[in-house]
């Protein structure tokens, strides 16, 4: 795709979707350059998901608000229904330490069934041996009769 099919198809992009989007893009954009390095470009259209995408957020917050029985919203709630979007690196962390704690479980799981399965070897082993010098004993003091 050439550049000016693609900057053609950010004009095109734009002009269907601006009236549709939740908040001032010039604020969105200006937020971006404010967090993005000074070298970076952004499409029309990063422009206009970023928009979209950060109205799904509150959406998705307030839904959450909703679920509160109380007519007042308090700062707590709002805390914790943005406990996903603010704390995601911490979340990131406790799902890597678990993951990695389920896997020593596992690895531990897996050292117990390999214990039993050799135990229970080793009783089958000295069953049949068991039984094997049981039955030379019979058939040894059948042959003495």
């Amino acid at each position: 795709m050439s550049e000016e099919e693609i900057i053609n198809q950010d004009e095109e992009f734009t002009e269907e979707d601006e009236e549709k989007l939740p908040f001032a893009k010039a604020e969105v954009v200006r937020l971006m350059k404010e967090n993005l390095d000074d070298d970076k470009m952004i499409r029309e259209r990063v422009k206009v998901e970023m928009n979209k995408f950060l109205g799904d957020v509150l959406k998705n917050v307030c839904k959450q608000l909703n679920d509160y029985p109380y007519t007042t919203i308090e700062y707590e709630m709002l805390k914790e229904s943005t406990y996903p979007y603010t704390n995601i690196e911490r979340i990131n962390q406790e799902k890597e330490r678990i993951l990695l704690h389920l896997e020593a479980i596992k690895a531990d799981c897996n050292a117990l069934a390999m214990d039993v399965q050799k135990t229970l070897k080793l009783k089958d082993v000295v069953e049949e041996d068991s039984f094997t010098s049981f039955s030379a004993i019979d058939d040894e003091e059948e042959e003495e009769e």
